[in-house]
């Protein structure tokens, strides 16, 4: 389920957890999706009953990676990402961090990948004075979509 109405992602997440279900929050620009992203999106489904992805916008991944991103525009990514079994909803955001939408969303646990730790991650001091829990997944090495994009223009 792809949503860009923060009201009606939060309307649906409170349904969810009303239901009893453990909603696990993890963002990020997801450009090329590859190994790591999927290592990263299943081990965090693990973590809970249901997966929300927040995705950067178009204009925020260009602020945050360059002039040259995003490679594919928000609906082909936010529609990659939807086709994926472990993910549940994604709800895109524009600002350059997701501090916002975690605060609203207000998810019980907040993961990202290991190269953050709990004082790096963007929302886990809102999420730790919710009552939720913050976790890393470890990286899976070599899989970035920066060195991806790498070794496609060096083999040029």
């Amino acid at each position: 389920m792809i949503i860009t109405d923060w009201d009606i992602a939060n309307s649906q997440i409170n349904q969810w957890k009303e239901a009893g279900y453990t909603i696990v929050f993890t963002n990020g620009c997801f450009d090329i999706l590859h190994l790591g992203h999927i290592k990263l999106l299943s081990a965090a489904k693990e973590k809970g009953d249901r997966l929300v992805v927040g995705l950067n916008g178009d204009q925020s991944v260009q602020r945050l990676k360059g002039h040259d991103r995003p490679l594919q525009p928000f609906d082909d990514r936010a529609t990659i990402l939807d086709a994926l079994e472990a993910v549940d909803m994604v709800i895109g955001f524009e600002e350059d961090t997701p501090a916002e939408i975690i605060s609203e969303l207000l998810p019980d646990i907040l993961v990202k990948g290991g190269d953050y730790n709990t004082n790096t991650i963007v929302g886990a001091d809102t999420v730790i004075a919710n009552g939720g829990i913050v976790e890393t997944i470890p990286l899976v090495p070599e899989k970035s979509t920066t060195k991806l994009v790498d070794r496609i223009i060096k083999s040029k």
